[in-house]
C-alpha cells in the first residue's frame, strides 16, 4: 500500500499538469482550447471584409489601371469579398460597361472602364483611404474651404460637391447632404463643414 500512495499523488499530478497548461501535443492542446486560435488577427472578421483594402495612389486593393475588366481580375482585386454583378449604361453617346460589387446586395463599389479599369467609385465605409478618411467622415474633418478644391459633383444627387484630395493625383471625395439653395451653386462653407463624405473616386 505504501508503494501505492506515490503512484496515485504522481498520476495526480500529471493529470493536473496536462490539464492546466498546454505543453502537450498539438492535437491534445486543440482539443482542450478549440478557440485558441480565433484571436489571430488574420481570422478576425473585420479583416475578412474590407479592413484590408484601402485606397491609394495605385488603386483599391488589388485594383489598379492595369487590371482587367474580367470577373476573375476584379474578383481577385478583391480578395472574394464581393458578390459580382455586370452592368452597361450610355456615356456621351458610347456604351460603356462597369461592374457593381456588391454586399447583402447593397452596392459599395462600381469599377468602370473598357479593357481595363479606368476609375473606381467606393461607398463602403469598411474601406479607408491612405489619409484614414472613411465614407461617413464630415467635411471639415479635411477641409476649410471649398475654394480651390471642390466643384459641383457630376452625380444624379443635386446636393454633392467633388473634392480633390490634397496631395493626391488620383483621389477625390464627394460630400453630400442638405442643402436648398440655387441649382448649379456651390453651398457656403458653412454649409458644407457638416456635410459628409458619401464616395471615394478612384481615376487611372
Amino acid at each position: 500500500m505504501k508503494s501505492v500512495r506515490p503512484a496515485l499523488i504522481i498520476a495526480a499530478l500529471v493529470l493536473s499538469g496536462c490539464a492546466s497548461s498546454g505543453s502537450g501535443s498539438s492535437s491534445d492542446s486543440s482539443w482542450w482550447n478549440p478557440f485558441s486560435g480565433v484571436s489571430w488577427s488574420s481570422l478576425s472578421p473585420f479583416n475578412w471584409f474590407g479592413s484590408s483594402l484601402e485606397v491609394s495612389e495605385q488603386g483599391v486593393g488589388g485594383i489598379n489601371g492595369s487590371t482587367a475588366m474580367t470577373e476573375q481580375a476584379i474578383d481577385k482585386g478583391l480578395k472574394g469579398d464581393y458578390t459580382l454583378r455586370k452592368g452597361m449604361r450610355s456615356s456621351n453617346g458610347e456604351v460603356v460597361s462597369f461592374w457593381q460589387a456588391l454586399d447583402d446586395d447593397n452596392v459599395k463599389l462600381v469599377i468602370n472602364g473598357q479593357s481595363t479599369v479606368s476609375s473606381i467609385e467606393v461607398m463602403d465605409e469598411a474601406i479607408a483611404s491612405a489619409d484614414g478618411s472613411k465614407i461617413g467622415n464630415k467635411f471639415s474633418d479635411l477641409y476649410s474651404k471649398a475654394f480651390g478644391a471642390c466643384q459641383k459633383a457630376e452625380t444624379t444627387e443635386n446636393n454633392a460637391v467633388e473634392c480633390k484630395v490634397p496631395n493626391s493625383q488620383h483621389i477625390s471625395y464627394v460630400y453630400s447632404g442638405d442643402w436648398h439653395g440655387p441649382e448649379g451653386l456651390m453651398p457656403s462653407d458653412d454649409t458644407l463643414k457638416n456635410w459628409t463624405l458619401s464616395k471615394i473616386i478612384w481615376r487611372r
